[in-house]
């Protein structure tokens, strides 16, 4: 059974699990479905066609699936999606979808959303993903399983951010970034592999290794990318790290990838 504090504000026909706690001063819209455990703690708005995975915790002054910051945007019944055990900490916000970007914001599983920071309409978060404070996402960012956007960090509309990556703090992201890479800069450049989160997360040495390998052989200055990647695809064909990094290279968004600087030492670290 839901427990719900007095000045908290719910409106018929919202959803409510077993054992959500709704908080003081809590307003929780008519379309919202509250999935078993959810607890928002409070002055925290939950609005729009919005749906909370179980056991996510969401923080006072949260503003969740009001409508998006997007002149196209026409009151179509779009949707946000969060899913289970993700920490939603203060001032988070949260957007729904466009009818331009397939009518659907989601997130993953077991995220953590700090202060302030921004989803913006129609971006797509794997699971384990951390977003710190102050962080800016534009629409339409699809950001892949364990990754970290650091402090102060945006991300501009339509970019992808592979599966592992690590986005320096306060770096202005223009371009996709490769699966294990790692970013940072205003405008950010690719500065080496995040071997720091591979090897916590119990990566074999050996994976590691080529991946480094080939890493360099991607990024050197001799032919064009293209070659390349085609050279790196038939070196390592069995390495699934080193071809997670040639085909997210290769589907490329508009917004291309980033690359080192000219003048990088390519050590990949």
């Amino acid at each position: 059974m839901a427990k719900i504090h007095p000045s908290a504000v719910v409106e018929d026909g919202a959803k409510l699990g077993s054992d959500v706690e709704i908080g003081p001063f809590c307003t929780v819209g008519a379309n919202v479905s509250l999935h078993d455990g959810v607890h928002l703690h409070s002055h925290v708005v939950v609005t729009g066609h919005t749906t909370v995975g179980e056991a996510t915790r969401i923080f006072p002054f949260a503003s969740i699936g009001h409508q998006p910051q997007d002149l196209k945007y026409k009151g179509e019944p779009s949707q946000l999606t969060i899913g289970k055990r993700n920490t939603i900490r203060e001032f988070v916000t949260m957007n729904p979808g466009t009818e331009g970007g397939g009518m659907l914001t989601s997130t993953g599983d077991n995220c953590l959303f700090m202060a302030c920071a921004h989803v913006a309409h129609d971006c797509h978060i794997g699971n384990n993903v951390v977003v710190v404070n102050n962080v800016l996402l534009g629409g339409h960012i699809e950001i892949g399983d364990f990754a970290i956007i650091g402090g102060a960090a945006a991300v501009h509309q339509f970019v992808r951010i592979g599966r592992h990556a690590m986005i320096g703090g306060m770096s202005a992201v223009e371009n996709d970034i490769i699966p294990y890479g790692t970013v940072i800069g205003n405008r950010a450049h690719l500065s080496g592999l995040n071997l720091v989160g591979l090897k916590r997360r119990g990566f074999e040495r050996d994976a590691i290794h080529q991946l480094r390998t080939a890493y360099r052989l991607m990024f050197a200055e001799e032919g064009t990318l293209q070659e390349r990647l085609e050279d790196v695809a038939q070196l390592f064909a069995s390495n699934t790290l080193v071809m997670e990094v040639v085909d997210f290279i290769r589907k490329a968004s508009s917004r291309g990838i980033c690359t080192p600087k000219p003048d990088a030492v390519l050590a990949g670290d």
